[in-house]
């Protein structure tokens, strides 16, 4: 129980990545608020952890709207009186697609999300973490941080760029509070999320080229986990990671190396 007495909230947690987070750090003790868009998904999972023994409070908000998404990080701070842990999850790939193709609602509904859903996130999080430290997990990917060659995903790319930027400035305006901030880079990850990948034309831009099978080196092309993700999740939640802040780290089986 290495989180025992510890608030959390995680967003995106009806699903993949989140789902198995917020499920890991509730078997690890802490009193976890899962936030998702969708009532019934969201508080599904918040019911599942509760019949495991687990400690979960339901909250629901888009990360893009400001309003809602304080009011709920609020009810779950009140409530408990601090958060320690923050996981900012929440995130879509958007359209992919040529880039005069690509239209400003395109930009506003992929930065929305992904970049200014994590500025939200962790703003609203900051005046119930300053009164006893902890941690804060912002998920981006190995696109645009060490990966380039998915053709058409530039929106994508450029919002997760922007988180791990995000995540080196804020570290040390944070720790003089005591509280630590790193960003973890998933590969390919067995989730919903590319499902939900708008992609247009992109046989337009795409570079030929030939990739050898076993795209992913560690694992001879078998994407990732969500478990695996949550397991680093709860490392760099924990105090096991003490003296890390402001670093970003790839989970990908060495895909970006391979094909970055």
């Amino acid at each position: 129980m290495q989180l025992d007495g510890k608030v959390a909230l995680v967003t995106g947690g009806s699903s993949g990545i989140g789902e198995a987070s917020a499920r890991l750090l509730a078997q690890e003790g802490a009193h976890v608020g899962v936030l998702g868009r969708t009532p019934d998904e969201t508080e599904k999972v918040t019911q599942s952890i509760q019949k495991s023994g687990g400690k979960a409070t339901t909250l629901i908000a888009d990360v893009s709207d400001p309003e809602a998404l304080e009011k709920a990080i609020k009810q779950l701070g009140d409530a408990q009186g601090h958060i320690d842990i923050v996981l900012a999850n929440a995130g879509i790939n958007g359209t992919w697609a040529p880039l005069e193709e690509l239209t400003v609602e395109d930009y506003r509904q992929t930065m929305d999300i992904n970049f200014l859903g994590t500025f939200l996130t962790v703003k609203y999080a900051l005046p119930y973490m300053k009164q006893r430290g902890g941690a804060i997990v912002v998920v981006s990917s190995v696109n645009g941080t060490r990966m380039f060659s998915n053709t058409g995903a530039t929106l994508y790319a450029c919002s997760k760029a922007a988180q791990v930027a995000f995540t080196k400035m804020t570290a040390i305006e944070l720790a003089r509070y005591k509280i630590r901030i790193n960003v973890i880079c998933p590969g390919a990850i067995e989730t919903e999320i590319d499902e939900n990948t708008e992609r247009q034309n992109l046989e337009k831009i795409q570079y030929p080229q030939e990739t050898p099978k076993g795209e992913i080196p560690l694992t001879g092309g078998k994407p990732g986990s969500a478990r695996q993700v949550a397991d680093l999740v709860l490392f760099l939640s924990s105090d096991k990671s003490s003296h890390i802040t402001g670093t970003e780290v790839w989970i990908d089986g060495a895909e970006s190396l391979f094909r970055g």
